[in-house]
């Protein structure tokens, strides 16, 4: 019966289980074999010590039951000494070492999961929740770190600790120890039991730890609307909900990993009874070659069996959580960026000439097509605007030619060079942005504008300041950091970095994305100023909703719905009529 449930059982390691194992030992300990064999020498020597401490108990034994000889039982005593400073020091430089390798193993882990990251396409930071990667980069991996520096390492040693014992205790009495191994069928049993519903509780802790720090972020980031809107109960009582999930999925990990000790030491148990008696029953048979000497150093082997062997069975169910953890980090590598170079891709380009969209197609998802069939040709050395309502498509333009996005169907070109043929950071190098999502640090405002030219000279980072008029604000603050995301920066004041990077950067295009939409009408006259100074003789390309900063452009493209439905000048727009004249009228009212 127990076989049968046996073979229904799941096994202890999945396909992916191995995989996942093969990964880690191919790219971040095999190299560290060397090391690794010295770490098994060490708990090699410590299994042997345990060994030769019952060789040498039996003699002691014997001594005492036999011969008498006190010289001879010191010099056992004195060896069982010598043996177990040779174990301490085994003891103490085996952790040393191993979490050592595993400490310097996570690390290179922990630095290929950045690179790769940064590899990413923006889709996937667009659809994975922010609390997921943080799991994997913080907590996953940290916790794989102490699992193979510590717990993998002194389970390595009980494990050969068993085995010495075991071989000895074979050696001492076979009939015994055939009676004291009849309980492991049923604690094997027991184990994959474990294992399995271990393996479905850390999956779903692990699901529920990532949604509450991505709600932690949700929290914080949005703090200002929470108050404002007096929402602190709801976000209390959202939070309080994640905890106790996490909580009660703790306790229910510790409730699985329970049963394994108690059922271990109640099959010890009877271990322990058919030694004693059988044991008993062959010191008193003349019949069997056992005395009370080796009766009681089986009991003290099997001692010194079954407690290294229930911390080898503990570990594999905790095994079965950080299997769980390995897959959630191997995971993040098995996802491939769509957006590479392509092998003929060049470093030099015309950045020029003009940029054109031919019968471009995009869409976010499968249900939602955004684009058919666009056409655009921006001008080389000319200003570019796109305008248009909200959720028509301006924005995506330039993620699609700075190739945030690859395009489904059609071909941008830049100087009739297409875009998938230049290697990215030449591309992207070739752009200076401003956005309307800007990334602030929590830094000084000095040190965050010089993020886009680390190199950059003072003079520089100062006459950027000055153009975009915020040099006066880094007069004031001095070194202080601007709270995290710049929090305690006004919406204009971080559109001010955002310019004054651009004027850092001073790339030969320049993609202005809501480059105003967050000042007033005096600041912005200023700013569209010194935009017009930093855009001269280059290709520039505005999208905005506010139709007054565009009326100096080249030429204007007006989007509605994924189409370009208008194109033209200001005026050739504004005497024909339609959407953009509407547009226009209605924000000339609404400015009064």
């Amino acid at each position: 019966m127990l076989f049968k449930k046996l073979r229904r059982t799941k096994p202890l390691f999945s396909a992916q289980d191995r995989k996942n194992l093969r990964w880690f030992w191919d790219n971040y300990l095999k190299r560290k074999s060397p090391w690794l064999i010295v770490v098994l020498g060490t708990v090699l020597i410590q299994g042997l010590v345990y060994q030769q401490f019952l060789a040498l108990t039996e003699s002691g034994l014997r001594v005492i039951f036999e011969s008498g000889s006190a010289w001879e039982l010191a010099r056992v005593c004195v060896i069982v000494f010598m043996l177990f400073a040779v174990r301490g020091v085994m003891s103490y430089l085996t952790p040393r070492l191993s979490v050592w390798l595993a400490s310097n193993a996570v690390l290179q882990m922990r630095e290929d999961m950045i690179d790769h990251l940064m590899r990413l396409d923006l889709s996937y930071f667009e659809r994975t929740k922010s609390g997921e990667i943080i799991l994997r980069m913080v907590n996953q991996a940290q916790d794989l770190s102490l699992f193979v520096g510590q717990a993998t390492v002194n389970a390595l040693r009980d494990a050969v600790t068993v085995i010495m014992v075991a071989a000895y205790l074979i050696y001492l009495s076979p009939q015994l120890f055939m009676a004291a191994v009849i309980v492991i069928p049923f604690i094997i049993f027991l184990m994959l039991m474990v294992a399995e519903r271990i393996k479905t509780i850390q999956q779903s802790a692990e699901n529920a730890v990532g949604n509450y720090m991505t709600g932690i972020e949700e929290m914080t980031g949005g703090m200002r609307t929470v108050k404002i809107s007096n929402q602190e109960p709801s976000e209390r009582s959202r939070m309080r909900k994640a905890t106790q999930e996490i909580r009660n999925l703790s306790i229910r990990l510790q409730a699985a990993e329970a049963m394994v000790l108690p059922s271990i030491d109640l099959s010890s148990a009877v271990a322990y009874v058919l030694v004693i008696g059988g044991g008993g029953y062959m010191a008193l048979n003349p019949a069997y070659d056992l005395d009370g000497a080796g009766v009681i150093t089986f009991l003290l082997g099997l001692v010194l069996l079954f407690d290294p062997a229930r911390l080898v069975a503990q570990f594999f169910t905790k095994l079965q959580a950080n299997l769980v953890l390995l897959e959630g980090v191997h995971s993040l590598f098995r996802e491939t960026p769509t957006i590479t170079d392509a092998p003929e891709a060049v470093e030099e380009f015309d950045t020029k000439g003009d940029i054109v969209l031919q019968d471009i197609a995009f869409r976010y998802s499968e249900n939602a097509p955004l684009f058919d069939r666009v056409n655009m040709t921006l001008k080389g050395g000319k200003t570019t605007a796109i305008v248009g309502s909200t959720g028509s498509g301006k924005t995506t333009i330039l993620s699609l030619i700075a190739r945030l996005y690859n395009v489904a169907d059609g071909q941008i070109t830049i100087s009739e060079q297409p875009i998938e043929k230049i290697t990215i950071r030449s591309l992207r190098q070739s752009f200076s942005v401003v956005a309307q999502d800007i990334v602030i640090f929590n830094n000084s405002i000095w040190e965050n504008i010089r993020y886009v030219r680390p190199d950059a000279s003072e003079e520089a980072i100062w006459e950027a300041a000055e153009q975009a008029a915020i040099a006066d604000l880094i007069r004031q603050r001095g070194d202080a950091p601007v709270g995290p995301k710049g929090a305690q920066l006004s919406g204009g004041q971080k559109q001010r970095i955002a310019i004054a990077r651009a004027f850092l950067r001073s790339a030969p295009i320049l993609l202005l994305d809501e480059a105003t939409s967050a000042l007033d009408q005096r600041t912005e006259q200023r700013i569209q100023d010194t935009l017009a100074k930093l855009g001269k003789g280059k290709t520039t390309i505005i999208v905005t909703h506010r139709l007054s900063s565009v009326a100096d452009a080249d030429w204007i493209y007006v989007m509605e719905g994924g189409q370009v439905v208008e194109e033209g000048t200001h005026g050739d727009l504004t005497k024909a009529d339609g959407l953009y004249a509407s547009m226009y009228a209605a924000q000339k009212q609404s400015y009064g």
